[in-house]
């Protein structure tokens, strides 16, 4: 018979926040990352500036891999209890990120579509302006 989940609060968890005790949070799940600290493609660095926290919002920024999330779930050691005064989840707001990435690679292609239009526009009048002046010359 499987044995519940072990729960963690966000107390508890903040208290595994070094390189040789790193646990975090991600989507509600408490994760033990001591062992994996070596690995991280990212660097240790990257795991220590979210250990003993909520690293849902970085985790899901980096677009981790199927093989990442794979790892993650090898890493797992129980569920996280909510308690009145907890934080709020950062990324339970998905529908925000999408938009606004979309708007700013919008405003990027806009940007390279006016350069680019720019561009042709001064090389026409360049042309125009060269045509002009053998004309007159002639």
């Amino acid at each position: 018979m499987a044995t519940a989940p072990k729960e963690f609060t966000y107390q508890d968890v903040a208290e595994h926040n070094t390189k040789k005790d790193l646990y975090m949070v991600i989507h509600d799940k408490i994760y033990d990352a001591t062992k994996f600290v070596d690995e991280h493609p990212g660097g240790e660095e990257v795991l220590l500036d979210v250990g003993g926290q909520d690293a849902t919002e970085a985790f899901e920024d980096v677009g981790h891999s199927d093989e990442a999330r794979e790892t993650l779930e090898q890493l797992l050691v129980g569920d996280l209890k909510r308690q009145p005064g907890d934080p709020n989840p950062k990324a339970s707001q998905p529908s925000l990120s999408p938009t606004a990435n979309t708007s700013s690679a919008g405003l990027g292609t806009a940007a390279y579509a006016v350069v680019f239009i720019g561009g042709l526009v001064a090389f026409g009048a360049y042309q125009y302006l060269q045509q002009q002046q053998q004309a007159t010359k002639a």
